[in-house]
């Protein structure tokens, strides 16, 4: 009697932690999840492999790395997302999901052209291809988070991030990746770019089956811009075309700066975005470059880092939801952002077994599962921050914050290996160390700054019904 009583209250506790995946927009977040992290092995892991077996070097995959720059500066047109009107997509599928639609036809072109160059013979046509692809993958991004915000509630968010990141994986890792390799084994690697490039159409398909948000300004908010607006009026010197010029970049530009300025600790906050996921993003670029060097095939790559890979990362999405609703967005944030630090080590142990696979099992999954925890709370704490009036703006900005560092100081990673003499297992030590930087910072906004969930609550912020 008493083991069942206790089975009963387990499940009923498990279920009563579950029940947000049990809404029905987690399966669209999913799958626009999906769409979002499809294109991304196409111009870091996947990309890397290709250009090193082709007889690039490892400085050049490095400065790759640049050809990113989009995911780190999309904030520069976040503005016109939030406010541009696009001719007949947007009349016709509302605000959000006509710009995702007309991003994802431009987002297959470009993966498309991608599949068309040839990187032995011309790597200046393959980085200008990457940065289209780029470009527009950006700019998909900044309207899934946008949508994503929008259609929740504060209190989802920690399983809306669950849900976006599963599908990230599933089109980034499992499919993107791993699906990518096996391709690229079998019929080379444009060919492989090629029928990746049909994916996103799955992405196209949950925007048409998905209701548009319904997430009006706050009134706060509103009364701000009217001020600004009425005072502009006044300078009757200026034409009436000029001053709603004025007005138009005040409202679109300038308010969700000025807005996320007026918070308290907005610069230990902009500080601790820039850094946090620095020691990650130096592993990441270099990542495929080391499994081939220590030996490991197209077909063990796929099967280990991506597919092994993908099911620890699962657990740790899955937990790390639990984790942000059990203990709270910024203690999770530092749990997860030491575990992430540590496991950067088990690299180091690779590197010195050399081409051992349980090692290798052992280095990716623990890696896969402590990312997926940290990415969950990192992800939560970047939307809790918005305001519903700026969301694409705002979360853009916070985004190609932490985009920035991992991108533009990550070019550095090949120029570190070779500095070191090709020694990997004291870089993957290096990488631990850089992790670490972001945690005074968090100490600090846990102490002085901590996060506020009934700001959102205040702002009136709606979604669409369930």
């Amino acid at each position: 009697m008493l083991k069942s009583q206790a089975l009963t209250s387990l499940q009923q506790r498990l279920a009563l932690w579950f029940a947000p995946y049990r809404d029905r927009r987690m399966l669209t977040l999913l799958v626009l999840g999906f769409s979002s992290g499809l294109p991304a092995p196409l111009v870091f892991s996947n990309l890397s492999i290709w250009l090193r077996d082709v007889g690039v070097s490892r400085t050049e995959i490095g400065l790759f790395a640049l050809a990113a720059t989009p995911y780190a500066i999309n904030f520069l047109w976040a503005p016109l997302v939030d406010r541009l009107q696009l001719p007949w997509f947007s009349a016709r599928f509302g605000r959000r999901r006509g710009w995702a639609l007309f991003t994802q036809s431009l987002l297959i072109l470009a993966i498309l052209l991608l599949s068309l160059t040839n990187p032995e013979k011309n790597l200046l046509m393959v980085a200008l291809a990457v940065l289209f692809v780029t470009f527009m993958s950006a700019t998909q991004d900044i309207v899934i988070d946008a949508y994503r915000i929008e259609v929740l509630q504060p209190h989802q968010y920690g399983a809306g991030s669950a849900a976006a990141i599963w599908g990230w994986h599933l089109g980034g890792t499992l499919v993107g990746a791993a699906g990518g390799l096996y391709l690229a084994q079998y019929f080379g690697w444009n060919v492989a770019y090629m029928v990746l490039a049909a994916g996103l159409l799955i992405g196209m398909l949950a925007v048409l089956m998905s209701p548009e948000p319904n997430c009006p300004p706050t009134a706060e908010t509103l009364a701000e811009e009217s001020r600004a607006l009425a005072h502009l009026e006044r300078w009757k010197e200026l034409p009436v075309h000029l001053r709603r010029a004025l007005g138009w970049i005040y409202v679109s530009l300038l308010a969700p700066f000025v807005e996320f300025t007026r918070r308290r600790g907005w610069i230990w906050i902009l500080a601790f975005v820039f850094i946090f996921k620095l020691g990650d993003a130096l592993l990441g670029r270099m990542s495929g470059v080391f499994y081939r060097e220590l030996g490991f095939s197209l077909i063990e790559i796929a099967e280990v880092a991506k597919v092994y890979g993908l099911g620890a990362n699962i657990l740790g999405v899955l937990l790390g939801g639990v984790l942000v609703a059990r203990i709270g967005l910024l203690k999770a944030l530092f749990v997860s952002g030491l575990a992430t630090a540590a496991t950067n080590l088990t690299y180091s142990w690779l590197a010195v077994s050399g081409q051992s696979s349980l090692v290798f099992v052992v280095a990716l999954a623990s890696d896969n599962f402590t990312t997926g925890l940290v990415t969950v709370a990192f992800v939560a704490y970047l939307s809790s921050l918005c305001n519903s009036a700026y969301t694409a703006t705002q979360y853009a900005l916070l985004a190609s914050l932490g985009n920035l560092a991992r991108i533009w100081l990550s070019a550095s990673s090949g120029w570190m290996v070779d500095s070191l003499d090709g020694d990997w297992a004291v870089f993957f030590v290096l990488t631990a160390i850089i992790a670490l930087f972001g945690l005074p910072l968090l100490w600090v906004l846990m102490r002085y700054f901590p996060v506020v969930d009934e700001r959102k609550e205040a702002d009136g912020h709606k979604g669409v019904d369930p």
